[in-house]
């Protein structure tokens, strides 16, 4: 087995540890690396981060990193930082909007639900769903999107309850499948009718053999077999990968299905492949960046670690010429 793959696990498990937490935040190279994968703390460095990238012909996907809160206060919190960005983000999405199709939005926030009050101990659920809805009414107002980012799987289910009550107001709301759970085949053709936009991601947290399928072959077969479903739909597919096949995939199926180049997009991160990110703008094809901010990027940091050995590779350099 590979290094990498020995590895994967416990780095999704260190993503959740408090103790590794301490550890990883006091390792003084960290914050230089961070950077490179998070778009800084505050609104002000966010936005800057998204002018550039929106003046680049990209598209821009924004995320206020936080999960797993279980305080009402730290949810509020988390609202009040989507309403003052969405009230920076309206004069650019102005601004840039002349530069996208008239079906697209240029600008976009993504939500974790968990972080909005998703596991408070009474009405969770209820107090998610008002938060999401004061965020989509802003960005409404903004001229931007909604996606709502999918989490582990023990909150799949409400998460897509939410999702389709949001829905109700905010057809354009967005969410995301994992490819990797067993049960996102079954998602994707429930949710790639008319109106809807999915983005499909391979998945970034440890999951258990019997909910979702184990290795990078699996792993890769059921992304193919999800986006299928979507391009074959009558939404608008949104395809986050930095794999070279599946990206591949993607434009061949597009295109196989007579999709044009506003009925699709490709997404990937901040910080992750910036050449070929703009060498696909060069050949006219829709690319969204999904850029994260805030304090507490160390969930965020783990899971980017895991995902891609070169990533690791890169953290574990610095470290040892660190000391």
């Amino acid at each position: 087995m590979a290094f990498s793959a020995l590895l994967r696990p416990a780095l999704l498990a260190a993503a959740r540890s408090p103790r590794m937490e301490r550890t990883v935040t006091r390792i003084p190279v960290t914050r230089s690396l961070v950077d490179r994968f998070v778009a800084g703390e505050t609104e002000d460095q966010a936005i800057a981060a998204t002018t550039s990238i929106l003046d680049s012909g990209r598209y821009i996907s924004i995320d206020h990193l936080g999960e797993d809160t279980t305080d009402s206060a730290q949810a509020d919190a988390t609202v009040s930082h989507y309403l003052a960005l969405l009230s920076d983000l309206a004069a650019l999405s102005q601004k840039t909007a002349s530069t996208s199709p008239a079906s697209v939005r240029n600008v976009e926030v993504s939500l974790k639900l968990s972080a909005l009050g998703q596991f408070l101990p009474r009405d969770g659920h209820k107090v998610a769903l008002e938060n999401a809805h004061k965020i989509c009414t802003a960005a409404e107002e903004a001229g931007a999107w909604v996606t709502v980012d999918a989490e582990d799987h023990t909150t799949t289910d409400s998460t897509l309850s939410i999702v389709r009550e949001l829905r109700k107001d905010f057809p354009s709301l967005g969410t995301v499948l994992q490819a990797y759970l067993k049960r996102t085949e079954a998602d994707c053709r429930d949710l790639s009718g008319p109106g809807s936009r999915i983005r499909l991601c391979k998945g970034a947290y440890k999951e258990p053999a019997s909910v979702a399928f184990q290795g990078k072959e699996a792993v890769d077969e059921a992304y193919l077999r999800c986006l299928r479903i979507l391009m074959n739909g009558q939404g608008y597919p949104m395809v986050a990968s930095h794999d070279p096949a599946m990206i591949e995939a993607a434009l061949q199926q597009a295109k196989a299905k007579g999709r044009t180049a506003d009925e699709f997009e490709i997404q990937m991160l901040y910080g992750i492949r910036d050449a070929e990110q703009l060498r696909l703008i060069g050949e006219d094809k829709h690319l969204r960046v999904y850029l994260p901010y805030g304090e507490q990027w160390y969930g965020y940091f783990m899971r980017r670690l895991a995902e891609r050995p070169a990533n690791l590779t890169f953290f574990l350099r610095s470290l040892m010429s660190h000391n």
